[in-house]
């Protein structure tokens, strides 16, 4: 059974283990390739389960993952208020951003940060990003200085913004749970004080949201562990790209993302931007691709790599055919010239359940009583679910 999109094909519900601190994929196989897979048992998405009393927010924290992520990719769900054991969608693929691969790069547009290791794996961090009046710049920049439990002077602009707020800060926030730099700091050549740093304990369900004054916040555990990775020198690019398109196993994809705050892009200027990405990484030619994918992931921007091309594979891969993953129900296979089906009415997106014997589909982020086979999921770190406090929007 085919479907114009992978939103409308039936998955079998598999629950992931999570990697400690990150999600750590392999560079694509194929030179071409820039899709990456930290399951690649799964689908372009996995699942898990929400506990007893849990959030989306604490889901979130628990996975690593940012706040608009998680609800972007669970758009029915109630942020604050969902049931025990409601299935909750959690990211299994990624499109790398345009740009080097080298270094740290920072597609602000997905509060995703990407290190490339010299071992050929990639690390993929949740970050938050500066607000609609404190922008995070844009450019190419580089590690000046590391610093270890890092002080804080707040420059006299914060400081009069919190004392306005009937919040003054000290000149100097000294290193501690409460200092908003966190454990760590990774000082940008960039003028002004920009920095990728951590964030106190009342702050960290604001990562992966425009919350600071123009730095990069990671959650304690990413920052540690990218502060021990990375040296003085190296090369850090900070991109905006909330549409991004690549191949995988010959498997055209695009995800989408929605505006930053205090943007706004036209229906007209996202399908522009779309088409001329696919015609880039199609060398110059627009494809005969599926029309009806391509609507509904600039429709829902959610996020999720979504298939909308299949090219023939070269000949000489055809006459020694490799084990690849199965390719996505969502994409017929075609020659150049043929046409890609179109759905005229969309549907909403299917997963499969199994429970006992018997197959039960329920649509995603409906609660879904799990099969007796069912691996939960291992968090990567234990939740606080401590309630945020009154500064929970403002932050360095």
């Amino acid at each position: 059974m085919k479907f114009s999109s992978q939103f409308l094909c039936l998955i079998s519900l598999v629950f992931i283990s999570c990697n400690l601190n990150a999600s750590t994929y392999p560079m694509p196989k194929s030179k071409g390739d820039s899709v990456i897979v930290e399951h690649p048992e799964d689908g372009d998405v996995s699942f898990t389960k929400a506990e007893q009393d849990e959030t989306l927010i604490d889901i979130a924290r628990r996975f690593l993952l940012g706040q608009t992520e998680i609800v972007r990719l669970n758009p029915d769900l109630d942020r604050w208020l969902i049931k025990k054991d409601t299935i909750v969608v959690l990211p299994n693929k990624r499109i790398l951003p345009e740009g080097p691969r080298n270094g740290i790069t920072l597609n602000l547009s997905e509060f995703r940060l990407y290190f490339y290791q010299p071992n050929g794996m990639v690390r993929s961090y949740a970050h938050g990003v500066g607000r609609q009046d404190w922008k995070t710049p844009l450019g190419e920049t580089k590690i000046v200085r590391k610093i270890k439990n890092p002080a804080w002077h707040p420059p006299e602009s914060i400081r009069a913004e919190h004392a306005a707020n009937g919040d003054p800060l000290p000149l100097i926030v000294p290193p501690g749970p409460n200092n908003p730099l966190g454990s760590r700091a990774l000082h940008l050549a960039l003028k002004g004080e920009y920095r990728i740093h951590g964030t106190d304990i009342d702050k960290i369900y604001g990562i992966g949201m425009q919350i600071t004054h123009g730095c990069i916040r990671l959650y304690p555990e990413n920052i540690e562990a990218l502060f021990d990775l990375v040296s003085e020198g190296t090369p850090v690019y900070l991109v905006k790209q909330p549409i991004k398109v690549g191949w995988l196993n010959n498997v055209l994809y695009i995800e989408a993302h929605p505006d930053l705050e205090g943007e706004e892009t036209t229906t007209e200027q996202r399908f522009a931007s779309a088409l001329s990405l696919i015609t880039k990484a199609n060398n110059g030619e627009l494809p005969d691709f599926d029309q009806a994918a391509l609507n509904q992931a600039l429709t829902d921007l959610r996020g999720i790599p979504t298939a909308i091309y299949e090219r023939l594979p070269p000949l000489e891969d055809e006459a020694e055919p490799k084990n690849e993953p199965a390719l996505p129900p969502s994409v017929t296979k075609t020659t150049a010239k043929a046409k890609a089906p179109v759905v005229k009415a969309p549907l909403k997106a299917l997963v499969s359940v199994k429970k006992g014997t018997k197959e039960v589909t329920k649509q995603a982020g409906k609660p879904v009583a799990a099969g007796k086979n069912t691996k939960l999921a291992k968090s990567s770190v234990k939740v606080d679910r401590k309630a945020p406090s009154p500064g929970y929007y403002r932050g360095t």
